[in-house]
């Protein structure tokens, strides 16, 4: 009911935008935003000028998520994966049953309901159908099929004609036969193509006749490495997605003006020429991926800068296992020339190896990124310090950085304000500092007002020897926070806003004290923590320590509601003799305790102790008859 109120009260519009996501496979990984959007559009269920159809898509799919209808799962490159509940699907699937066909996994008389009745729409959900007895002579008196979505391999034998599905605007398909990629041009009115695992290394000169066709994905074709010449005749394209491994770019790339959204475009040189250059052109464009950086010498005339409606900027240079120094040189000037509009909102780079950031994210940039919402920087190989341009930025949000192994230091410059009075990182709520290795040294003074917003804080995999001062006293939003495998640290104190803390594999960790408001606590395999204070608010312990022979000392200091406990068989016995045991008294105060053991091989066993204090409960399958058995795990 709760759903059918929902979907009255759409708009005629984003009631077929919802019909149609209903139709789509279950696997999220499979549509994004993106595709959505362009399946929408090519369905002609967005209306509106042509040049702001993905924005009024992009609204249209923001409006099903905040009706609960779709659910928001990952955030990939800038674009969001959803799911739809099974409920809201079938109810989708009802409204849509009169002219839409979707096969679900476990039928077996599918092709009796395509001979029975014409669809305007076919989803095909499952690798099930009739021992794979399933090829394109079957969709024959489907003249007035519109979309096509299938997860199997429709079979084409050579002579087999496309024409009678000529009707067709959508087609996504997987596992496609040569046979089926050079019939390609019979689909006259298609707008929208997804190939997926499609063994080609190349597509045929006639692609070029498919005057009307607006989005092509080939990202998951991974053997295809050449474009023919006769892609630049696709005047209405507005969506190329390519695999990284691309080997050639036709000239004339240019005049493709109308395209918004260009993934895997690779930078290849042949002489004077590159193919960056056709880039220039391209004013309309909203998503950028380019890949294969490391070959370009020069990235001027791409004209990146001038781009006026571009959100996301994706950089990609391939994994090298050696730079020199004219290379890092090289791939410095280009990246310098990579410089972004100030209406990006995303930018990534992955396997960036120049030693210096580019000028652009330095404090001396002349382009203000002002819109700049989220910035991911992975694997920086050879860079020696964060950039000290981004403190200022003012919206700001997302700060992620995955493996950096030559910085040693984050300093005052990383938090240098733009204003003396003005707050560094002013609406930063999420940062994530993972794999800077040699990173030792972190300054910040309590007098340094920055990151006011902060609401989750992730280090992982370096050696800071001290939190500083200023992010406890500054990080006023902080909730949760997570230190994981982070050496030479021996203490977290005085988080007074911190309600999530998790310490994972801190081998120096020895005192952990003045969190007021921590009401869950994860500690994991770290070994030295011999002190836990002042954490009055706390509900929910969670412990993980299959080396450890006693209950840690500190649970007396301690009164959470519940306690979570994995440790190692010798343990969980002695937990297991309740009060006649010697570690009872550490816990017995404790509302409720649960344990679960670690098996010899590291994975979950069967054993158990539960514990309830009032009124007092103990429940155990573990008992010394099985000590010999190695390890053991609690769970919850």
């Amino acid at each position: 009911e709760a759903v059918y109120l929902s979907y009255e009260d759409m708009p005629p519009d984003l009631k077929q935008c919802f019909l149609y996501y209903s139709l789509l496979p279950k696997s999220i990984t499979l549509f994004n935003d993106l595709h959505v959007i362009g399946m929408w559009i090519s369905e002609g269920f967005i209306h509106g000028n042509s040049g702001d159809l993905e924005e009024s898509g992009q609204k249209y799919y923001k409006e099903l998520i905040s009706r609960n209808l779709i659910e928001l799962g990952n955030l990939n490159y800038g674009q969001n994966y959803c799911s739809m509940h099974d409920i809201v699907r079938s109810f989708g699937h009802h409204m849509v049953k009169n002219e839409a066909l979707i096969a679900h996994t476990g039928e077996i008389d599918i092709l009796n309901k395509l001979n029975s009745k014409k669809f305007h729409r076919l989803s095909i959900e499952t690798d099930e159908v009739q021992s794979g007895d399933f090829d394109w002579k079957s969709l024959q008196e489907q003249q007035s099929m519109r979309t096509l979505i299938s997860n199997v391999e429709i079979k084409m034998e050579p002579g087999d004609s496309l024409v009678t599905s000529s009707s067709l605007r959508t087609l996504f398909i997987k596992g496609a036969g040569v046979a089926l990629v050079e019939s390609l041009h019979q689909l006259q009115h298609l707008r929208y193509l997804n190939l997926r695992n499609v063994g080609i290394s190349a597509f045929p000169e006639n692609i070029g006749k498919m005057k009307f066709l607006q989005y092509l994905d080939t990202n998951a074709c991974k053997n295809l490495v050449h474009l023919p010449d006769s892609i630049v005749k696709l005047g209405q394209l507005r969506y190329l997605n390519l695999p990284n491994k691309l080997t050639m770019i036709p000239r004339g790339f240019h005049g493709l003006r109308n395209m918004r959204i260009l993934g895997g475009f690779p930078a290849l040189m042949d002489g004077d020429w590159c193919s960056l250059d056709e880039l220039g052109p391209l004013s309309l464009l909203r998503f950028l991926r380019l890949v294969q950086l490391e070959n370009a010498s020069s990235a001027a005339n791409a004209k990146i800068s001038e781009k006026k409606h571009l959100i996301n900027l994706l950089l990609y240079c391939t994994p090298r296992p050696e730079q020199n120094e004219d290379g890092q040189q090289r791939i410095e000037k280009v990246f310098n020339e990579l410089c972004p509009p100030s209406s990006v909102e995303n930018i990534d780079i992955y396997w960036y190896f120049g030693q210096k950031l580019p000028s652009w994210m330095m404090s001396t940039a002349t382009v203000p990124l002002n819109n700049l919402k989220s910035l991911l920087l992975f694997d920086l190989v050879c860079c020696t310090q964060l950039p000290d341009g981004l403190c200022h930025l003012p919206c700001l949000q997302v700060l992620k950085v995955n493996r950096a192994p030559c910085i040693k230091r984050v300093g005052t410059e990383f938090l240098r304000p733009s204003q003396p009075a003005a707050a560094s990182f002013p609406m930063l709520n999420k940062m994530v500092l993972k794999g800077m290795v040699e990173w030792d040294e972190w300054e910040w003074e309590e007098k340094v007002q920055a990151m006011p917003r902060l609401e989750e804080l992730l280090l992982e995999n370096c050696k800071p020897g001290r939190v500083p001062p200023g992010l406890a006293s500054n990080a006023r939003a902080l909730r949760k926070l997570s230190i994981e495998d982070v050496k030479q640290l021996s203490c977290l104190e005085n988080f007074p806003f911190v309600v999530e803390l998790t310490v994972y594999r801190c081998p120096d960790m020895e005192r952990i004290t003045d969190l007021p408001k921590v009401q869950k606590l994860t500690i994991n395999y770290c070994s030295k923590l011999k002190s836990m204070k002042d954490v009055p608010a706390l509900q929910r312990l969670s412990l993980e320590n299959d080396e450890t022979e006693t209950v840690p000392g500190y649970l007396r200091d301690v009164n959470p509601r519940h306690l979570e406990l994995r440790c190692g068989l010798t343990l969980l016995t002695t937990i297991a003799a309740g009060k006649s045991g010697p570690e009872f008294a550490k816990f017995s105060h404790i509302e409720r305790v649960k344990c679960k053991g670690i098996s010899v091989w590291g994975g979950s066993s069967d054993w158990y102790v539960s514990y309830t204090r009032e009124p007092y409960s103990l429940d155990t399958n573990a008992n010394s008859s099985f000590l010999s058995g190695g390890k053991t795990c609690f769970s919850f």
